[in-house]
């Protein structure tokens, strides 16, 4: 049953996904976003991380979606230019890389893992009993990742001041 429901909410997110990026309209595109984000909360809440999946809702599709919105709204985009893709050779270039995408995804869920990478059974739920979930998310985060915390904090906003000053009007 619970691969029943893996499958069905790994099918959307990679459905929404799909609709996501080849949507002309940003904010349709947006909105499929949002529509990846909560199925990848419930594919988190599967994978029995809870709170990873409430930061996912509040986080991702709450508040950096409104920020997304909040700067398409902002730069205010009129009608759509004209596509990326320049006749048959961008077509014939997006099935190419799209194919080698694939092929890699075939030969990554073909191998066999080394089992150093897998979790032992039972570590997440002894360390939830020991810890709690937010102190089993919080230590490593805040510990041995910290510097990439910082760096996409620093990351996120250089892009809400480039966006700001390309929206900013001229007088």
């Amino acid at each position: 049953m619970l691969l029943t429901f893996f499958w069905i909410f790994g099918v959307i997110a990679m459905g929404s996904a799909l609709l996501c990026i080849t949507r002309k309209n940003p904010i349709a595109c947006a909105l499929w976003l949002v529509v990846t984000l909560f199925a990848l909360a419930a594919l988190f809440v599967l994978l029995d991380a809870q709170f990873i999946a409430v930061l996912q809702v509040l986080v991702y599709a709450g508040a950096i979606m409104v920020l997304f919105l909040f700067v398409i709204m902002l730069l205010n985009l009129g009608r759509p230019g004209p596509t990326d893709i320049k006749g048959p050779v961008g077509v014939l270039a997006a099935v190419v890389l799209a194919g080698a995408l694939l092929l890699q995804l075939r030969v990554l869920s073909a191998a066999q893992l080394p089992s150093s990478i897998q979790l032992p059974a039972g570590t997440v739920a002894a360390l939830q009993q020991q810890q709690g979930m937010v102190a089993a998310v919080a230590n490593p985060l805040f510990n041995a990742y910290l510097v990439p915390f910082e760096i996409a904090s620093v990351l996120l906003l250089a892009a809400i001041v480039g966006a700001v000053v390309l929206a900013k009007r001229k007088l």
